[in-house]
C-alpha cells in the first residue's frame, strides 16, 4: 500500500497497536518504506517519533524493533491516566464551548441508547469519541496530545472487558460528567471523571496470550498493583 508521508507515522503507529509489527520485532528502513509506498527518509523520522513516544527503540549496532512493554510500564500507563482525565474534565468546565456540548450530549444521548438496547459492539468507538471530545473541550493542545497517546498505548497492552451492567452504569456516569460541564462545575467535573477511572479499572485486563503479536506485555520483576488505574 502507499501512504502519504505526512501520514506514515500514524500508520505504523496503528500497524504496532493492531499487531501487524510484532512486539520485539525488527523494523527496518527499507522493508518499511516497500510496505507504505514512501521513501526512507520519512521512514526514518516516523521511527524516531515513534521512539520518542514508546513504541519502538533503537538498539546500538542493529537498528529499530518494535517495544516490548513491562507489566510496570503497562501500569504506570493507567495510572497516568487515572491523573490526566480527571484534569481535562476539570478544564473542560471552564474553557468548553457549546459546539463541545452539543456533541458531548450527543454521545451520551447515543450511548445511553445503546447501552439500552444491549448494542454493545457500537459502544466501544462511542465511548472513544466522548473521551476524545471531552479533553478536546480542556482547550489544551498538550494535554489532548498526552491523554490521545496514552490511550493508544493502553489499547496496545490491555484489553477491556465490562461487565454486563457496566455499559449503562458508564454511560450514565458520562451523563453526570456532561452536566457538570455545561454548569461550569470544575470540580464537579474532575470528582466525577476521578471516580468513574477508579471504577472502571477493573474492565482493563493486561493482554498475556500469546499471538501473531507476541505477548503484549513481559513479566517484570516487581509486582504491579493497578487497583487504582483508570479507564
Amino acid at each position: 500500500m502507499r501512504i502519504p508521508a505526512h501520514s506514515l507515522c500514524t500508520a505504523i503507529r496503528d500497524d504496532i497497536v493492531t499487531g501487524v509489527h510484532a512486539r520485539g520485532s525488527r523494523l527496518t528502513e527499507e522493508q518499511l518504506a516497500r510496505r507504505y509506498g514512501v521513501s526512507r527518509v520519512p521512514v526514518r523520522e516516523a521511527l524516531r517519533t515513534l521512539e520518542s513516544e514508546g513504541f519502538v527503540t533503537t538498539r546500538r549496532h542493529v537498528g529499530a524493533y518494535v517495544a516490548e512493554p513491562t507489566e510496570q510500564e503497562a501500569a504506570d500507563l493507567l495510572e497516568m491516566r487515572a491523573l490526566l482525565e480527571p484534569l481535562a474534565a476539570a478544564r473542560a468546565a471552564q474553557r468548553r464551548t457549546q459546539a463541545h456540548l452539543k456533541v458531548l450530549r450527543g454521545l451520551v444521548r447515543l450511548g445511553q441508547e445503546r447501552a439500552r438496547r444491549g448494542q454493545g459492539e457500537d459502544l466501544r468507538p462511542l465511548d472513544g469519541w466522548f473521551h476524545e471530545t471531552l479533553t478536546q473541550a480542556s482547550g489544551s493542545p498538550a494535554l489532548t496530545g498526552l491523554l490521545t497517546q496514552l490511550r493508544q498505548k493502553i489499547a496496545w497492552m490491555y484489553a477491556v472487558v465490562d461487565a454486563p451492567a457496566r455499559p449503562a452504569e458508564a454511560w450514565a456516569e458520562y451523563g453526570a460528567i456532561v452536566d457538570a460541564v455545561a454548569r461550569g462545575d470544575a470540580e464537579r467535573a474532575r470528582t466525577l471523571t476521578a471516580a468513574h477511572v477508579q471504577r472502571a479499572a477493573a474492565a482493563h485486563r493486561l493482554r498475556r496470550t500469546e499471538g501473531p503479536a507476541g505477548p503484549a506485555v513481559r513479566t517484570s520483576q516487581h509486582r504491579v498493583n493497578t487497583a487504582n488505574a483508570g479507564n
